[in-house]
């Protein structure tokens, strides 16, 4: 990757680390962790790979996001709204009442959303519903994935792996937000999810494990799964759950937190010092 594109890059992701905690610190509270670990991911995704049309979200040959972990909703508007999807100050709507903006990402209310997501799972079976009609129609488009490590959990995810390989959809390109935590704590102490690149391998898949923080590492994986035919990919990032707010990191339950004003403005001048510096790079 040159080195201009990952600088832009890198700040994007600043950007929405930055919007996102500006939400949370006005709602009081919300998903911090799992938003913030897949920031980088938005940032390639948004910044470089995808294509979209911000003026005509519904563009029938777009490229298509499922976030099935759909409480780190949050983050993905905060990546739509700098994009043009939305104004930004849409955001500080953040799931309050009559808001377009949910806790959870809903394709009937936000632009830019492409399935409405949640009920952790379903959202492997929509996208696979989506790259298979799409194939069918021939729109040369990907369907993007995303799903949380302690999803892997659900049955329907295996369920949906095993279709997938069997039908060749290699235009889905699956991440697996592997922060090592899920809602009531470690996976491993959980529901250990072992290999989980092997166990996608074993299903079929073209998987890959990379630095879920490292925007050039996530952009090189993409890359090549666009150049694996014949198969679906999954790119299993390694992440930190609640990754670029030290505190939010080091927090043990930090899969929904209560967000304290004083904190958050301090994390928020510390993220918008950092944006200022790599804007000037």
């Amino acid at each position: 990757m040159e080195h201009k594109l990952e600088s832009q890059l890198k700040a994007f992701a600043l950007a929405i680390r930055l919007e996102t905690m500006t939400e949370f610190r006005t709602r009081g509270f919300g998903h911090v962790g799992g938003s913030l670990s897949i920031v980088d991911t938005l940032a390639v995704l948004y910044g470089t790979i995808m294509r979209y049309d911000p003026r005509n979200p519904d563009w029938p040959l777009r490229d298509k996001l499922v976030c099935s972990k759909g409480h780190a909703g949050p983050a993905l508007y905060a990546a739509l709204a700098i994009k043009g999807f939305m104004p930004l100050d849409c955001l500080a709507t953040l799931n309050r009442p009559g808001t377009n903006l949910p806790s959870h990402c809903d394709h009937t209310l936000t632009p830019g959303i492409d399935m409405t997501t949640g009920s952790l799972g379903q959202g492997m079976s929509t996208a696979l519903g989506l790259a298979l009609g799409d194939r069918i129609q021939k729109r040369g488009n990907t369907i993007y994935l995303i799903v949380g490590d302690g999803e892997l959990n659900e049955g329907q995810i295996w369920e949906g792996a095993q279709f997938a390989s069997h039908n060749r959809l290699d235009n889905v390109i699956a991440f697996c937000d592997c922060n090592k935590k899920q809602l009531d704590g470690f996976t491993r102490d959980i529901n250990d999810p072992l290999d989980i690149r092997g166990k996608f391998e074993c299903f079929g898949w073209h998987a890959q494990d990379v630095d879920g923080q490292d925007v050039a590492a996530i952009h090189t994986a993409i890359l090549r799964a666009k150049e694996t035919p014949a198969r679906p990919h999954m790119i299993v990032l390694q992440t930190i759950k609640g990754a670029g707010v030290k505190y939010a990191e080091e927090m043990p339950g930090n899969h929904h937190m209560t967000v304290v004003p004083e904190w958050a403005d301090a994390v928020i001048a510390d993220l918008d010092y950092q944006l200022a510096a790599a804007r000037e790079e």
